[in-house]
């Protein structure tokens, strides 16, 4: 009888630690669980940051790249401005010196030698008539021929003079510069052209025997020039 203490107690103890165990079990169960939980979460956390990181990253990067893009097309617009720049000032240095240096210009078939203030002079004059500064350019086609009497220019300076004159309608002026040129230049290019313009000059003064004459003498010494088929378009309305 005094045993059965003992044995009750040691049944209840095994009764009890299955339910213990299992008790455990169910604990260490949720554990588990509430640990996969919390690292999905911290996973999800750390994927949201990584994401935002990358994210503010990818932005900065842009803004880098747009930055120097643009330092960049600073840069090639001011290369190219200095490259222009610098052609600009060989090409007037190149002008610069080329007003110091001799010219070489053919003039009906003939090749000479112009020196710097020559051909300026020339060009004054030129430019000049161009402009309809018939007066002017007169007053500088003789300062040239005056200077430069045997000039690979002079016919052309002379030719000039006499057509500043015609247009300023001084025909007796026109008429003497042509004929000197006629006369020192027979061959040249400009002498059929002259004579045209000396008939015109014949008529501005009501001589019209002396317009026909000049036309006529076209006709006969250069018959295969412009100038001669000009002169025979006038001769006929003339008639």
């Amino acid at each position: 009888m005094k045993k059965t203490p003992y044995f009750l107690l040691s049944l209840i103890i095994a009764c009890l630690l299955p339910w213990q165990a299992k008790a455990a079990l169910f604990e260490d169960t949720d554990a588990r669980r509430s640990i996969l939980d919390l690292r999905a979460k911290v996973n999800d956390k750390a994927d949201k940051s990584a994401l935002l990181e990358l994210s503010t990253q990818n932005e900065a990067l842009k803004e880098e790249v747009a930055r120097l893009r643009g330092k960049v097309e600073v840069l090639t617009n001011e290369l190219q401005n200095l490259l222009q720049k610098q052609k600009d000032f060989y090409v007037d240095l190149d002008n610069r010196l080329g007003k110091f240096e001799p010219q070489h210009v053919t003039v009906d078939g003939k090749r000479s030698v112009i020196q710097p203030e020559e051909k300026q002079l020339f060009d004054k004059a030129e430019v000049a008539f161009q402009a309809g500064n018939y007066k002017e350019a007169a007053s500088g086609y003789n300062a040239f021929l005056r200077k430069y009497p045997k000039s690979g220019l002079a016919v052309l300076a002379q030719y000039g003079l006499g057509n500043s004159c015609y247009l300023l309608q001084d025909y007796k002026s026109a008429l003497s510069a042509h004929a000197v040129l006629v006369k020192r230049y027979p061959e040249s290019e400009k002498t059929p052209e002259a004579m045209l313009s000396m008939a015109s000059s014949h008529l501005g003064l009501k001589d019209l025997w002396a317009a026909k004459k000049t036309l006529n003498t076209i006709v006969e010494k250069y018959p295969d020039s412009e100038s001669a088929a000009e002169a025979k378009e006038r001769l006929k309305k003339m008639e």
